[in-house]
């Protein structure tokens, strides 16, 4: 692999890694087009419709990396579950998907699958192509439950195979035994031990996986308890939801591992984690403070259901990724039964009431 090549690898990670590692990453986003949308009071549908209309070409993502634009196949991929979610937006979903399935993309994504085959990617894609009821084991000419299963070790651990090294995490590992649960085989035991294994003292989990100190981080526990809850493991699971009620912060939200202010795309994670797991109360905390960072009617028709990253206001630059992230926590809806049947065809856009001169 060329060495310019290598910044590439750093987007086989999955985009919901990225959202914390790096937030400020900005996306290209396309001139929203000029099309007939119904309108709507949900907010999780409002995001989804305004997410639709940020799609480049209207079928995917780009990531600036040195000022040069890349496709940004794991954003791509956070907006269709998004859709899902949202049970929105469904023609531009299709659209991502297809997008997706091109030789080019899938292999710049999850790898050629045999030098480079990526565990984190492999786990995010087969989630997305069974939410959307597709055919994982002939998706762009891959079987992706056979590519995941293949990238298990002997200790339970879904692995990189890669020249770069293992950039595997709690992250991937989480969205495999969520992907494969929801296959036949279901997903496979020594894997979910693998990440029940990793928590950490106080019942969170870490994004990295040993650690001379366990750090529980927000977003791999509240993917961790999701995983943990649909493969049965309802102990471990009630344990990261309730490190996650204790470090919901005063606003509602959830802040970042080693930040103090909430954003979007932890808020998102963690509060579908706990609605998910009923957890109400706090989810219901969560939800209010994500409908707070959300564009309403007194902006600008063009940014109108957009999520704001922050309380710091909107930035184009984190736009995508923080409204992509916040629906998973406005729906509510686990990503072990998600599935984007009787989404509505088209992109709403929020319910305003007429301006008159």
């Amino acid at each position: 692999m060329p060495s310019f090549r290598r910044p590439l690898r750093l987007l086989a990670i999955p985009a919901l890694a990225l959202a914390t590692v790096l937030p400020a990453a900005a996306a290209a986003h396309a001139t929203p087009a000029a099309a007939t949308s119904s309108s709507t009071i949900r907010p999780d549908a409002a995001a989804g419709g305004w997410l639709a209309r940020q799609l480049v070409d209207g079928d995917h993502f780009e990531s600036v990396f040195n000022g040069t634009a890349y496709p940004d196949q794991g954003l791509t991929i956070d907006a269709v579950l998004a859709f899902a979610a949202s049970r929105s937006s469904d023609q531009a979903a299709a659209k991502a998907t297809a997008w997706l399935a091109k030789p080019e993309i899938i292999s710049g994504y999850l790898g050629d699958g045999t030098t480079e085959a990526y565990a984190g990617a492999t786990a995010k894609l087969l989630l997305a192509v069974e939410v959307r009821g597709g055919n994982p084991t002939a998706f762009g000419g891959v079987d992706l439950p056979a590519r995941l299963r293949s990238l298990q070790t002997a200790d339970g651990r879904f692995s990189d195979r890669s020249q770069w090294g293992d950039y595997s995490n709690a992250f991937g590992q989480s969205l495999a035994l969520i992907a494969l649960h929801r296959t036949t085989g279901g997903a496979p035991a020594a894997a979910v031990d693998f990440l029940a294994n990793s928590q950490c003292p106080e019942g969170g989990y870490p994004v990295s996986f040993g650690q001379a100190t366990c750090t529980s981080d927000p977003d791999a526990t509240a993917l961790a308890v999701q995983a943990l809850a649909a493969t049965g493991r309802t102990a471990k699971a009630n344990a990261g939801l309730g490190w996650l009620t204790a470090h919901q912060n005063a606003d509602g939200g959830f802040a970042a591992v080693g930040a103090a202010a909430s954003n979007a795309n932890t808020t998102g994670l963690a509060t579908q984690a706990l609605l998910a797991g009923g957890r109400f109360g706090a989810g219901l905390k969560g939800w209010s403070s994500l409908v707070k960072l959300q564009q309403g009617c007194a902006t600008d028709p063009g940014v109108r259901g957009a999520v704001a990253y922050d309380a710091s206001g909107f930035n184009p630059a984190t736009g995508a990724r923080a409204t992509a992230q916040a629906v998973l926590g406005l729906a509510g809806t686990p990503l072990a039964t998600l599935s984007a049947a009787g989404a509505r065809p088209d992109a709403p856009v929020p319910a305003c009431p007429a301006t008159t001169r």
